[in-house]
């Protein structure tokens, strides 16, 4: 629901930076794993009830990753396989921080293996509406078409919903920041991310069928 308007917000830093890079050499690639590995390392503070670690590792994990796609635009080396790691990269730094939640604070373990369960239905909806729109109705794939919602500058049109990126980096920083109420926060938000998929459930029988 926030990633647009973030997004746009934070565009003139993340492009300054990015040139940045870009002249320093770094690869976009290099930025995805470097995500993914500090999300991995917020993923073990967590597992070890190490909450100010995890939080600050969770954190700077997410600048690397909001970072690979400016930097590969401004070099030009946007490809599928740099959008396939990026959403590759995202989609196992928050399953494997929602672990090592639900292993740092037990009392939580069902809330986060109900997140856990939310996270793996919206991806899969979210995915594969994503790989049938650009197949059979391409001309909806496209950024601003009335109905889909989509982002553009992605490798894949993704429709929005009430949780996006921007949200789930919030929530699994209030889950450290606040180990105590860790359970009603994924409890929250799984039910937020479900609300997410019945969104996109809508959005296909709307977009996608055409049996009547």
């Amino acid at each position: 629901m926030l990633d647009a308007s973030f997004r746009a917000r934070l565009a003139p830093l993340w492009e300054a930076v990015a040139r940045s890079l870009h002249r320093r050499g770094v690869a976009p690639i290099a930025l995805t794993l470097l995500g993914l590995g500090l999300a991995l390392a917020a993923a073990v503070a967590a597992a070890l009830a190490w909450w100010p670690a995890a939080l600050g590792l969770w954190l700077m994990s997410r600048v690397p990753d909001g970072l690979d796609g400016p930097v590969a635009r401004i070099a030009g080396r946007t490809s599928p396989f740099g959008g396939w790691a990026d959403i590759t990269a995202d989609m196992a730094a928050y399953s494997a921080f929602v672990v090592g939640c639900a292993i740092g604070q037990p009392d939580a373990m069902l809330a986060c293996l109900v997140l856990l369960f939310a996270y793996h239905v919206n991806a899969s909806s979210l995915l594969a509406y994503a790989a049938v729109v650009a197949t059979a109705r391409p001309e909806r794939a496209l950024g601003g078409h009335p109905g889909t919602g989509a982002v553009d500058n992605r490798s894949l049109h993704l429709s929005r919903g009430l949780a996006e990126g921007t949200e789930t980096i919030v929530v699994h920083a209030l889950m450290v920041a606040f180990p105590a109420a860790m359970a009603p926060l994924a409890a929250l938000f799984a039910a937020v991310v479900l609300l997410t998929v019945l969104q996109r459930v809508l959005l296909a029988r709307r977009t996608l069928d055409t049996g009547g």
